[in-house]
């Protein structure tokens, strides 16, 4: 089925073209059963000529970027502050490409999406910080990934101020979650004196006790802190299955505290709500058909169906359903109370 183009929806311009080129041969085919089909469309917007279809594959492909990036980053029920700042360096380098296009239409149309990109992140300046810490905590990144993009978006000066600043908040962050040292030695410490009537487990592994004891005497002189040894080690390699979350799980031995920071960074969604849930609900409940609805009545009814949506089981429907039943009671007899002063009088 043919998609129109919506003004208010972004993407619809997109899934038409997408649907619109699998009717190319559909045209020829009516040319042949219709002598005047041609004639008839050439009275209005005219007949799609061969360069016409090639536009439009050309549009289509570049479209399909910008909407796979919008369903990947507004997704709820996957880990996205990791790859926001990915996708936002890849649509960078899209947009920069496509300026150079041959083709002077779509060349006009790139060079107006840049300003618009470029308003609101062209000054890594502005960018929110936790978007590039989240980077950092992605092994696949981390700090040499995050350096060569800045570096590719902006300039060489920008890019290092931005490191720079980025280095000194990520310590700051990990010193905050890192536990008090006092605490730490307090709880590992072990008691170095046997006497002669214990047990023979307790005498076992003294050495190991005391250098571990020693070890903890001295840590605050240790400067290769575990946030250095993460940095330091080599990233993982990009591959589009990798589980995040997994790989915190399985060295959350090792780094105990940046994972407790990836914990709470990384359950941060880039949006608060899914792009189509955004701007389509309305047109979903307020249509040509039913646009007599006052708003309060709109908005009930966004609200129950997001509600219903989220679970689909029949005994938590049937517990809605009570409870509206109870407001309406709640609002009768909220109503009668009122009337009744009326009424005696």
């Amino acid at each position: 089925m043919l998609c129109l183009d919506v003004c208010t929806r972004w993407n619809s311009t997109y899934l038409m073209l997408d649907t619109a080129q699998n009717f190319e041969r559909a045209f020829e085919r009516f040319e042949e059963q219709d002598t005047n089909f041609r004639a008839e469309l050439e009275r209005g917007e005219g007949w799609p000529s061969v360069d016409d279809w090639d536009n439009v594959r050309n549009l289509r492909d570049f479209l399909e970027h910008f909407y796979e990036v919008t369903l990947r980053i507004s997704g709820t029920s996957y880990v996205t502050s990791n790859n926001f700042f990915d996708e936002l360096s890849e649509i960078d380098i899209l947009l920069r490409d496509a300026q150079l296009n041959s083709n002077i239409d779509f060349n006009v149309m790139a060079i107006k999406m840049k300003e618009k990109y470029d308003k609101y992140w062209g000054d890594i300046d502005k960018m929110n910080l936790l978007m590039f810490v989240a980077c950092v905590l992605d092994p696949r990144q981390k700090l040499k990934y995050l350096e060569f993009a800045l570096s590719e978006m902006s300039s060489s000066e920008k890019a290092c101020e931005m490191m720079q600043k980025l280095k000194e908040s990520l310590y700051e962050l990990f010193d905050e979650y890192k536990p008090p040292l006092h605490s730490t030695c307090s709880q590992s410490s072990v008691s170095t004196h046997v006497s002669i009537g214990e047990p023979q487990q307790k005498m076992k592994r003294r050495m190991q006790a005391l250098y571990k004891k020693r070890e903890l005497e001295i840590c605050g002189e240790d400067k290769t802190s575990e946030l250095d040894k993460y940095l330091a080690e080599a990233n993982e390699e990009f591959v589009e299955d990798f589980d995040i979350l997994l790989w915190w799980k399985v060295n959350s031995p090792r780094f105990p505290t940046l994972s407790k920071i990836a914990r709470d960074v990384l359950a941060i969604p880039v949006s608060t709500v899914a792009s189509e849930s955004a701007f389509s609900t309305g047109g979903r409940v307020l249509d040509q058909y039913r646009s007599s609805l006052t708003p309060k009545i709109v908005q009930a009814l966004v609200c129950t169906q997001d509600w219903i949506r989220r679970s689909s089981l029949q005994e938590d429907i049937k517990k809605i359903e009570e409870q509206i039943q109870e407001l309406d009671k709640i609002e009768n007899d909220i109503s009668w109370n009122a009337l009744e002063p009326t009424l005696d009088s």
